[in-house]
C-alpha cells in the first residue's frame, strides 16, 4: 500500500479515536490507530496531518454540536478571563484551533511572579481547585497548573512569570510557539461565529 496512503488512513484514525474515545495524546492516538488498521508504527503521520484529520472528521460529522460546543467553552474561558483579569489571561489549545471535545479543558495561561497569588486568588472567592503541573518541550519546561470547575467546564490556569508574556511555549502539535489569545480576541471569535 502507498505510504501516502497509510499515513492519510492512520492519521483519519486518530481523529475518529480522538473525538470518540476523548484521547488528548497525539503518540496514543497513533499506535491504537496503527495497531487496529495493522500497519507498521515507521508510517506514522505528524501531529499536523492528524490535527488536520481531526478538524475534517469534526466538520464531517459533528458539525452542528462542534459549533455548539466551541461557543459555549469559549463563552466560559471568556468568563474566566474577565475574572482573572488582573493576570492576563491568554486562551490556548483545542479552544483556539476548535479542536476541542467534550472533556476538554478550558487552557489559559496567567502571568504573575508568585504562582501562589493565583491561590489565594481562588480561596478568597472560595473556588476549590486542584494544584499540578503543566510540562511543555517535552517535559524540560513545567509550570504550575490550577484547575477548577466553573458552570461545568474544567478550566486550567497555567501560570507563567511576567517576562513570558511575550515567549509562548512550543504547540505540540507544529512546535512553533503557542498561539494565545486575550480577551478581545476570544470575544471578536464568538461575534465571528454568531454573525
Amino acid at each position: 500500500m502507498d505510504k501516502i496512503l497509510v499515513r492519510s488512513r492512520i492519521a483519519q484514525e486518530c481523529a475518529r479515536l480522538m473525538v470518540q474515545e476523548c484521547i488528548d495524546d497525539y503518540q496514543i492516538a497513533k499506535q491504537k490507530a496503527a495497531l487496529r488498521l495493522g500497519v507498521p508504527l515507521k508510517h506514522l503521520p505528524s501531529n499536523n496531518e492528524i490535527e488536520h484529520a481531526l478538524l475534517e472528521y469534526q466538520r464531517l460529522f459533528h458539525a452542528e454540536t462542534q459549533t455548539q460546543r466551541l461557543h459555549r467553552q469559549r463563552s466560559a474561558a471568556l468568563s474566566a478571563m474577565r475574572l482573572f483579569k488582573d493576570f492576563q489571561p491568554r486562551l490556548v489549545g483545542k479552544l483556539v484551533k476548535g479542536t476541542s471535545h467534550e472533556h476538554s479543558d478550558v487552557s489559559l495561561h496567567v502571568f504573575t511572579d508568585t504562582h501562589e497569588e493565583i491561590g489565594w486568588f481562588l480561596l478568597e472567592r472560595k473556588i476549590p481547585y486542584e494544584l499540578g503541573e503543566r510540562y511543555y518541550l517535552n517535559r524540560t519546561l513545567c509550570y504550575p497548573c490550577y484547575r477548577f470547575v466553573a458552570s461545568g467546564d474544567q478550566i486550567s490556569l497555567t501560570v507563567f512569570p511576567l517576562d513570558k508574556l511575550r515567549q509562548a511555549p512550543p504547540d505540540p502539535v507544529t512546535g512553533k510557539p503557542m498561539q494565545r489569545l486575550d480577551a478581545d480576541r476570544v470575544q471578536a471569535l464568538l461575534n465571528s461565529v454568531a454573525d
